[in-house]
């Protein structure tokens, strides 16, 4: 047989498939409307577990593709259930009551951001709300502080470098508090190397600034030799070093803070990466989803059985989603336990399909949260 007459074979057979699918999902919709009149749980793992050894058995020498199959067709199948039995179900009720809007030019708005005038999340502040109340915070809790007791509306923090990569405080704090992300900037992040107007670089020995400024700014750093001291923020550094007034002491900051602290630069785009940026997100007590957003964050913890990771992340492949982050972070209070950091990219409001998957991962596993669309 040729392969175009093996190509239509198959044709014939994608096509009976189908209709064996359709039935079946016909039957799972006839499973929901029963299961919402007993309140009966949509997931029962016993069952699922009987169904796919009995397929991976008739499967014969492609037993394990048939039991792959058979577990993301279980798992569509109770996503339309969800769809069915939890149309009221919490998740879907924050989705579908989220504002709409930031008003971004608001002159009544307060933002806490990391840092003194001057720093990377400053000016990320001011670009995102030109017109509002900067309210600088000494380290990162202190921001998510200032949101926890509504002193401020917004929270401003980096999450991600092009070349440093996570922030793993701020990610730390993220699944703490699990506030919502309703807006992201990028900024482009220029580091300058900065000290008091008498020095002359060839008398640096020592720099200061961030953990993340340092890390970005590392080549530079290694091949002047320079010893290396850490602070709370770029823009603290300046201050540091504005107060400190040792000649053999520099500041890596930006323009900006070295303005404001009356340093003089040294040297520019001192960064590892002449593309360095910097993400930031907008983080709020209240959910707000605007027609603009295109990414969703959401974090979870898994079932502790082999491939569990796979099933839940098979499920956006089946769906066609691009995800752009996944990380893990160490469980507080647990030993060797994690929970998932996840990004991907499309609008909850937007299809009821991406709702039913996201109110079934939430029932479905032990931990769960969303964390926005923005």
């Amino acid at each position: 047989m040729d392969l175009r007459n093996i190509r239509d074979e198959i044709d014939i057979i994608d096509e009976q498939i189908t209709q064996l699918f359709i039935k079946r999902m016909d039957c799972s919709v006839a499973v929901a409307e029963n299961k919402k009149k007993s309140g009966t749980p949509i997931l029962n793992e016993v069952r699922e577990a009987q169904v796919l050894d009995r397929v991976e058995k008739l499967g014969g020498e492609y037993g394990k593709y048939t039991r792959l199959l058979y577990a993301n067709m279980m798992a569509l199948s109770r996503e339309l259930q969800y769809g069915i039995i939890n149309s009221d179900s919490e998740l879907r009720t924050i989705i579908e009551n989220a504002d709409s809007r930031i008003d971004t030019e608001s002159s009544e708005l307060n933002v806490a951001c990391l840092g003194a005038a001057g720093s990377n999340s400053h000016i990320a502040a001011q670009k995102f709300f030109p017109n509002s109340q900067i309210s600088l915070q000494k380290n990162f809790d202190k921001v998510f502080e200032a949101v926890s007791d509504d002193r401020c509306d917004f929270g401003v923090l980096p999450v991600e470098n092009s070349s440093a990569g996570s922030v793993s405080r701020v990610y730390d704090l993220i699944l703490k508090y699990r506030y919502y992300i309703v807006g992201e900037i990028d900024l482009p992040i220029e580091h300058c190397l900065c000290s008091i107007v008498q020095t002359d670089i060839s008398n640096i020995e020592l720099v200061v600034s961030h953990e993340q400024g340092l890390a970005q700014c590392s080549l530079f750093i290694s091949e002047n030799g320079y010893a290396k001291k850490k602070c709370g923020s770029t823009s603290e550094a300046a201050r540091t070093v504005a107060e400190e007034k040792r000649i053999n002491w520099a500041a890596i900051c930006t323009k900006e803070a070295a303005d404001e602290f009356g340093l003089k630069v040294l040297d520019k785009n001192i960064q590892n990466n002449d593309n360095n940026c910097t993400r930031f997100i907008v983080i709020s007590k209240k959910p707000i989803i605007t027609e603009q957003a295109k990414k969703v964050s959401l974090c979870f913890t898994l079932n502790n059985h082999p491939g569990s990771l796979y099933a839940v992340l098979s499920r956006f492949a089946s769906h066609g989603f691009d995800l752009t982050k996944i990380e893990s972070r160490p469980r507080p209070n647990s030993q060797f336990e994690y929970m998932f950091y996840l990004d991907f990219i499309g609008n909850v409001r937007e299809s009821e399909i991406n709702r039913r998957m996201l109110c079934a991962l939430s029932d479905e596993l032990p931990e769960f949260s969303f964390l926005g669309n923005y």
